[in-house]
Formats: structure tokens, sequence, C-alpha cells
């Protein structure tokens, strides 16, 4: 083969890959806007005629006749297409995000959330971070919406606008720790254990873009040695994160320790490249007020945030539904 082969080859393999994206996005488009028609058709039969469940069985017997080779078409998955198109304008379902999310994904939708600005939100955010189906769902029972950008933060302060603009919207408050099991001890270390047993759910509730580094991590500064609690590296800020966990009720003279470990971090492991690195106390309980005056006297970036095992409030009526079980929807379903 000649010298340029190899060239050749790259080109037009990724020009197959890039086709292959595009065509499984335009099926997974054409699909939902089909459900879509399809629900809008049994909606206004239904208004004209007003009949009922019987007729949606017969045209689920009948469909899978006229199209034995196709699935998607039981009788639960006909009535999700009618709330579908009972609930979006047309306008939207032709847009970005809810054009790019597969159908699994908007069934979550429909049966977890019932306010359609909600509904927006998830939808754009699980486009944005390509979330599975399992982690939409587990994002919207955690309530991920009410918690984004919540940290009480120094950011505005000391960062440039669009860096902590990003900045803050990556951090959440509170944290939600459901995969762990706390004693009544309130140990520190028995939380950092447990998190880094759990580093895959751990980065989930993190969010994008950050990378488990270490624990327990060794510092020495000016001969003296000190331990940062997590370290974290966050690939869309180009930063370190120093992550210090803490049981009790926060106190302003942590932040100082958090201090010196960030500068530290920035000195001995930090890329000319890399932009400062960014604290981030995660407490038991928090005062607000008190959190924020005592940021006002630290120019590096530091989040102060709490932490939760659970939900423990009781949530309000469109997170209390649940989905169908997964093997029944994959094999009612099909279509992924």
């Amino acid at each position: 083969m000649p010298d340029w082969y190899p060239d050749m080859l790259a080109s037009v393999a990724d020009r197959v890959s890039t086709g292959r994206v595009r065509a499984v996005a335009a099926v997974n488009r054409e699909l939902v806007a089909t459900y879509w028609k399809v629900g809008k058709e049994i909606l206004g039969r239904q208004s004209q005629e007003g009949w009922g469940a019987k007729v949606i069985d017969r045209l689920s017997a009948d469909l899978r006749d006229t199209f034995p080779s196709a699935k998607g078409f039981s009788p639960r998955n006909l009535k999700y297409m009618r709330v579908f198109g009972e609930v979006w304008p047309r306008d939207s379902i032709v847009q970005a995000p809810l054009a790019q999310l597969p159908w699994y994904h908007h069934i979550a939708l429909l049966e977890k959330l019932s306010d359609p600005e909600t509904r927006l939100w998830y939808a754009a955010a699980a486009v944005e971070h390509g979330w599975s189906r399992n982690v939409l769902v587990h994002q919207i029972e955690t309530r991920l919406h009410e918690r984004s950008g919540q940290a009480i933060s120094n950011f505005k302060a000391v960062l440039p606008a669009t860096d902590s603009d990003l900045l803050q919207q990556t951090m959440k408050d509170p944290y939600i720790f459901d995969f762990v099991a706390i004693t009544d001890r309130h140990n520190e270390a028995e939380l950092e254990s447990q998190l880094v047993d759990h580093v895959e759910k751990f980065l989930l509730e993190l969010g994008q873009g950050f990378a488990f580094v270490g624990r327990q991590v060794r510092l020495v500064v000016g001969g003296d040695e000190f331990i940062a609690d997590l370290l974290f590296y966050n690939f869309r800020l180009r930063s370190f994160v120093v992550v210090e966990l803490k049981a009790g009720k926060f106190d302003p003279g942590f932040l100082g320790q958090l201090g010196l470990y960030m500068a530290a971090v920035d000195d001995l492991m930090g890329h000319p490249d890399d932009k400062p690195t960014i604290g981030l106390l995660r407490r038991k309980t928090k005062n607000n007020v008190v959190a924020e005056y005592a940021l006002r006297g630290y120019s590096a970036p530091i989040g102060v945030a709490e932490w939760k095992t659970q939900i423990v409030d009781s949530p309000p009526e469109e997170f209390t539904s649940s989905l169908p079980g997964v093997e029944l929807l994959e094999a009612e379903l099909g279509d992924r």
C-alpha cells in the first residue's frame, strides 16, 4: 500500500463513524416525532368519539399484526404516546433537547415529573451530560435541579465571570451520598472510606468532568506534613479540587486548613496551564450566613456545602410515581 493509505483509511473510518452517529440520531428523532403524532391521533379520536381502553388494546394488537417485526406498540406504550402527545406542543418535540432523547428517557420524564419547565431542564441536562435512563431517573429522584449551583462560595468575588459561573453550576447543596451507610458515630474517616469504595457513584454526584486523584494525599510544606482528605481534577475547569469532609457543624477555622491544602496543591502538583486549585468543604450542617461571612476573607475559590445520605423530607407529588420495571419496559418497548 502507498504511504498515504493509512491517512485515507483513518479519514474514511472517521466519516463512516460520524455518519453512523448521525443516522442513529436521525432515526431517534423520527421515532420520537412518530410517537408524538400517534399520541396526538389517539387523543384526537378519543376526544371526538369518546372511546376507552379497549380500543387501545385492539389498536395494539392490529399494529403488531401489521408490523410483526416492529416493537413498541404494546397497550402500555400507546398510552405513553397519548400522554406524550398531550403534554408537549409540536414546537418542543421537533427542537433540541427533546428530539435528541431516546424514548426511554421520555418515559422517565413523563413518569417522574409533572412540570413542563422541570422536564425541559432535565432533558437538556441529559443531552449535555449524556446520561443513561437510570442516571436520569437518579438525578430526578435526588432533585438535582433544586441543588445545582446552590453551594455557598466566593467564586464571583475571586474569579472571572465566565469561570465563576461555570464553577458555581458544578457545585451542589446539599450533596446526596445515598450510597453510603453512616453510623451514629458520624465518623469522618468512615464517610471518606465509603465514598472512595463507591467512587463511581461519588463521581456521578460530583458532576461532569471530575477524575479521582487520591485519598489522604500527603502534602509536605516547609518540612511539615499535611494530609488532604480527597483530591480530584476537573477537566472542564482545568483545575485540581481539594475536598475536605467534616461530619459536624461548620467551623470557619476549617477554611484556613483547606486554603493551606489548596496552596500546597498549586505549588506541588499543579501545571503552569492549570487554573487555581478549588476547595470544597463538605459539612453535615452549616450556617449559610456564617459561611458567607467566613468566605469574604479568602482570595482562593472555595465552596461550602452540606451533605446528606438521603432526601429526608417528603418529595412533591411529581416525584412519587415510579417507572415500570426495567425488564417490563424492555420487553414491551424494545426500541433503544
